[in-house]
């Protein structure tokens, strides 16, 4: 099951409508990957889902969502909004590896 369902992703970027619904659905999919990738552990082993990781769940969802169109010749973007691996932090299972 999803941390953040479709519903609440539109409601939080203002999305009317069902024209985005699958796309944001992959949004959604993609930006739970990303975080438990990230903290070292899938999204839904964390039951239950603490509110600040569905904020930045949300907030990467957005960030897909806007800038899904940009191209950046020459210029870096970055993977994910610096707030959202701020919040993403202190769940963080391992910082570094031992070589193992």
């Amino acid at each position: 099951m999803s941390a953040v369902t479709l519903e609440l992703a539109k409601a939080h970027m203002k999305v009317d409508g069902n024209a985005e619904d699958e796309l944001i659905s992959l949004y959604i999919e993609a930006a739970e990957q990303w975080a438990g990738n990230y903290i070292g552990k899938p999204i839904a082993d964390l039951t239950p889902v603490p509110a600040d990781v569905k904020l930045a769940i949300l907030k990467l969802v957005s960030f897909y969502f806007e800038c899904r169109n940009i191209a950046t010749f020459g210029l870096s973007m970055q993977l994910a909004p610096q707030n959202v691996a701020s919040v993403l932090d202190s769940y963080r299972e391992k910082w570094f590896t031992d070589g193992e």
